[in-house]
């Protein structure tokens, strides 16, 4: 699997100063944070790095007691699709 890097407001995948995908968030509240976009490259297409990413903004959502607002189509499928995620799910 790829090696997911945290940024000021990102997780990410890079290769050689490349970013290859990355999932982005700022803070929308006291103990929220808004998932606004999630790319990956046609390099890791195929290899379930966007399906990583969501899971690595779960835990630290989770680490941190946030909840998510996801305003990312890619991450709102990854909310509808996985019930395990509902308790960082903002209401």
């Amino acid at each position: 699997m790829v090696d997911i890097k945290k940024g000021e407001s990102s997780f990410f995948v890079e290769e050689s100063g490349e970013k290859l995908a990355e999932i982005t968030f700022f803070k929308s509240g006291d103990d929220e944070i808004t998932v606004d976009h999630t790319v990956v490259s046609d390099k890791l297409r195929g290899q379930k790095v966007g399906n990583a990413l969501v899971e690595k903004i779960i835990g630290f959502a989770r680490e941190e007691n946030l909840k998510i607002v996801p305003v990312c189509s890619f991450v709102q499928k990854q909310f509808e699709k996985n019930a395990e995620y509902e308790d960082v799910l903002a209401k």
